[in-house]
């Protein structure tokens, strides 16, 4: 290991620390409500209250809409910030959900993506297979919006992988050890497709994945710089492990037949064969079906129509 853990006084490595101690000073302003999510946690299904497994299959949605889009994964986490962010602080009944995830995907696109580099809402919309329109769209965004305070920019689980990914390789010396930060965000995304992930400190449940993966490739090299990253977090080993735990039984379950997988192939059957190829030029062959006509939405079924939203 590089001589950075015995000296350091290493400009780099003094710029790295004082940027993880500002992002963890940030991050307590951007979890969701504890008391909120537990709320959403021992809710049962109803058309009344969102329950964690309706949360998490909408999470799911995003994921797919995320990938299909060609969005980043930075997208896709602070989308899910928003969502919980906004779901543990009002009482939603399951019918607005919809709308609310892909406002919350549209409002993340816009400021990590660019505006320009955002798909039009109205293909969005369609895409989603949901009921609602343009301006109920637009209406819903102002509302997450002005609930949050306009604060987008989350510092979120995703920030601090980054930073310690970034770190790790630049002090290692084992060359043949490659820790990949593809993987990383894989497991990421995995975790925030349950609920319980989003009661996590960002710091915490990034450290723990990050420890997960160094246990896998078994290098001793990296473990001493995640124990060096957590000393100077002063992350309890408890801590840690409790959420290490909780990861590994999320990707045992993941991984599990019984599992359904995000797939985003799905979207594509709502789609003429011309549509499809338009938005996905290098996407996988369309199948050869006849096109498929696309109704036009009763406009009795619009399900904003009343947001009668309450807060916890």
């Amino acid at each position: 290991m590089k001589a950075f853990l015995c000296a350091e006084n290493n400009k780099e490595d003094l710029r790295f620390i004082k940027e993880l101690k500002a992002n963890l000073e940030q991050e307590v302003y951007y979890l969701p409500k504890e008391t909120g999510l537990n709320l959403i946690e021992s809710s049962l299904e109803s058309k009344y209250r969102i329950s964690a497994k309706c949360r998490d299959s909408k999470v799911e949605d995003l994921w797919i809409l995320t990938s299909f889009f060609g969005y980043s994964t930075q997208t896709f986490v602070q989308a899910v910030n928003l969502l919980d962010r906004f779901l543990a602080m009002m009482k939603v009944q399951p019918k607005h959900l919809p709308c609310i995830g892909v406002s919350c995907l549209h409002i993340a696109a816009k400021v990590v993506e660019g505006e320009g580099n955002v798909s039009p809402t109205h293909e969005l919309i369609r895409i989603s297979q949901c009921r609602f329109t343009v301006s109920d769209l637009s209406r819903m965004e102002k509302i997450i919006s002005e609930k949050l305070n306009f604060q987008f920019n989350a510092v979120t689980a995703l920030t601090f992988l980054h930073l310690y990914h970034a770190f790790a390789l630049s002090n290692t010396s084992e060359r043949k050890v490659v820790l990949n930060l593809d993987k990383l965000e894989s497991l990421l995304k995995t975790c925030l497709c349950r609920l319980v992930f989003s009661k996590a400190k960002p710091s915490v449940l990034a450290l723990s994945l990050l420890t997960q993966e160094i246990e896998s490739l078994q290098s001793v090299d990296m473990f001493k710089i995640a124990e060096h990253i957590q000393r100077h977090l002063k992350i309890v080993d408890r801590e840690v492990l409790h959420w290490r735990e909780m990861v590994a039984k999320c990707m045992a379950d993941y991984l599990s037949p019984e599992c359904s997988k995000p797939n985003n192939k799905k979207l594509v059957w709502i789609l003429s064969r011309r549509t499809a190829q338009n938005l996905h030029s290098h996407y996988c062959s369309i199948p050869e079906l006849p096109t498929i006509p696309e109704g036009i939405w009763d406009e009795s079924e619009r399900a904003l129509k009343e947001l009668p939203f309450v807060v916890w």
